[in-house]
């Protein structure tokens, strides 16, 4: 584990997955289908619980003003700040391994409680799971 430091706010727009995890592809696969997801633009996996289940959102940053509504998505913030991440290799050998890696992100002292656990894809094979915390 390491801290990472968000220096802006970064505006993700998002399809929500109809369930958690199982509908986690078919999320993603509708944001595909909505903009185009050319290469240079980072997919982001924003999830918590929401008064119950795990709400899961799959989505990428706004280039522009407006362009979530553009797309008739839906937006968040993910506040500027340090959170405490970890980078996985290979995630895709076994994608069910970064639900394991944020459970134990979650026993960090300090998270925020009304953040987020994100994945930030770095590439094919590197994804970036961090949770922020408190200011």
């Amino acid at each position: 584990m390491e801290k990472y430091n968000l220096d802006k706010d970064l505006k993700i727009f998002y399809v929500t997955a109809s369930s958690f995890p199982q509908g986690i592809p078919a999320a993603y696969q509708e944001l595909g289908k909505r903009v185009p997801l050319n290469i240079g633009r980072t997919l982001y996996g924003v999830s918590r619980p929401e008064g119950g289940p795990i709400i899961y959102r799959a989505g990428v940053e706004e280039s522009y003003e407006g362009e979530a509504e553009e797309y008739g998505c839906d937006s968040l913030i993910l506040k500027k700040g340090t959170y405490i991440s970890s980078v996985m290799k290979d995630y895709m050998k076994a994608p069910e391994l970064i639900g394991c890696e944020f459970k134990a992100l979650l026993d960090s002292p300090g998270l925020d409680p009304q953040g987020y656990c994100v994945e930030v894809y770095l590439s094919n094979v590197e994804v970036r799971c961090m949770i922020r915390m408190e200011a």
